[in-house]
């Protein structure tokens, strides 16, 4: 991935819905547990030489589930993070000559 300049990476936190149990000065909810996914992914790859300008970090909560949260596999699918990656529009519109 670090060699490749033409494409923009996505990093995607998710939670269950179960509130956090030990609240900190970094870290109040949901929302900050997945912030946190998503840069310590961001971390790894920027170490591992991916240009940072390339990545973008999300959290996204417990608002995009992949299953109910009925269960606990169903809440232990939805404690992921995803990376999305996808093309560079401005050098795909260079390569296709549009503006």
């Amino acid at each position: 991935i670090k060699d490749q300049r033409d494409i923009q990476i996505m990093i995607e936190g998710h939670t269950d819905n179960v509130p956090i149990s030990k609240k900190s000065q970094y870290m109040q909810d949901n929302w900050d547990l997945s912030v946190m996914r998503a840069t310590s992914i961001t971390k790894i790859l920027t170490s591992a030489g991916v240009n940072a300008k390339q990545i973008t970090a999300a959290g996204k909560g417990e608002f995009s589930p992949l299953a109910a949260n009925d269960n606990a596999q169903n809440k232990q699918k939805n404690r992921r993070t995803e990376i999305i990656i996808t093309p560079n529009l401005d050098e795909l519109f260079k390569i296709l000559g549009t503006n």
